[in-house]
């Protein structure tokens, strides 16, 4: 059953004619919101998209939160300048820097990646043990550990910061060229060397000794490493993913407004990159969601007082 199908029949209810064919702004530091956007476009196929990866500045997990929130306003201005008639802050570093301040200053409807995942790990976990790894911001935020904790007072979350990932999810797709790593990546998307599960280890043994079930992937890289992670810390332990429970709010705040895409619509995807390197943009952007990225634009930003 598909992310529409699934909601209440109270939320699937149309008014005729009410349509909105305005594009939903998706941003990222760099590359991971893509991770979120492959899920919106799968479940939503006629959306137009305008997807902002921000890899001048990524990454963004290292950075002053309040130096994030800057980041955050002023991305979420370009999408609502450019017609958006929703935005998904699709990182969560920049959800726990900005989303609060993003929600009250615009008059569309933003949505960040922390609480819909919180909300899948609350529902998943069966011994109330629960994990998040991610960025050392989105760690020093307690995000996910207050989010958590709000739906479900019992469940203890165990948090480390695992600030590598991102560097190894994106050197393992850039390795993932011939058709050798093609081949051994094939799964992930990723090229997966033996030194990168000596450093997952070093990362996820203390959790995995926690005794969790349940593992929040806290940044928005990380899927992209999900044969990795659960290679380390077995099977028992259930993966979470904050992307199809984003595209579920995203599916259901449209519909609850009458704002989704008039039916047939043929949805246009326009892509931006803040970086120097478009074509490295498009080359990662095009593996991790399968499709040609080649008309990716650069879109200079000037710098946040």
């Amino acid at each position: 059953m598909d992310i529409l199908e699934s909601l209440p029949a109270a939320v699937r209810d149309d008014r005729p004619g009410t349509y909105d064919n305005a594009p939903i702004g998706i941003f990222d530091s760099g590359y991971g919101g893509l991770t979120v956007m492959r899920e919106v476009m799968a479940a939503l196929p006629e959306e137009d998209i305008i997807y902002v990866g921000d890899s001048a500045r990524c990454p963004y997990g290292p950075r002053d939160l309040a130096e994030v929130r800057g980041f955050v306003r002023q991305i979420c201005r370009v999408l609502v300048d450019r017609g958006c008639k929703l935005i998904v802050i699709a990182c969560n570093t920049a959800t726990a820097a900005g989303l609060e301040q993003a929600q009250r200053e615009f008059s569309v409807p933003v949505i960040g990646v922390v609480e819909p995942g919180a909300r899948a790990a609350a529902m998943t976990t069966r011994n109330r043990r629960v994990g998040v790894v991610a960025t050392r911001a989105t760690i020093d935020s307690n995000a996910y550990a207050d989010a958590i904790r709000h739906i479900d007072a019992g469940i203890t979350v165990f948090s480390t910061a695992a600030p590598r990932f991102v560097e190894i999810a994106e050197l393992g797709i850039r390795m993932a060229e011939g058709p050798f790593e093609s081949y051994l990546s094939e799964a992930s998307k990723v090229y997966i060397r033996p030194e990168f599960e000596a450093i997952a280890r070093e990362y996820l043994e203390p959790l995995r000794r926690c005794a969790i079930d349940t593992l929040v992937l806290g940044c928005t890289h990380y899927p992209l490493l999900k044969a990795l992670i659960g290679g380390v810390v077995g099977r028992e332990v259930t993966l979470i993913s904050s992307a199809e429970e984003t595209t579920r709010d995203v599916a259901e705040i449209l519909r609850r407004r009458h704002g989704l895409a008039r039916p047939g619509n043929v949805a246009a995807y326009e892509f931006y990159t803040t970086g120097a390197d478009v074509a490295e943009f498009a080359q990662f952007g095009s593996r991790v969601l399968n499709m040609d990225m080649t008309r990716a634009a650069q879109l200079a930003l000037p710098p946040v007082g």
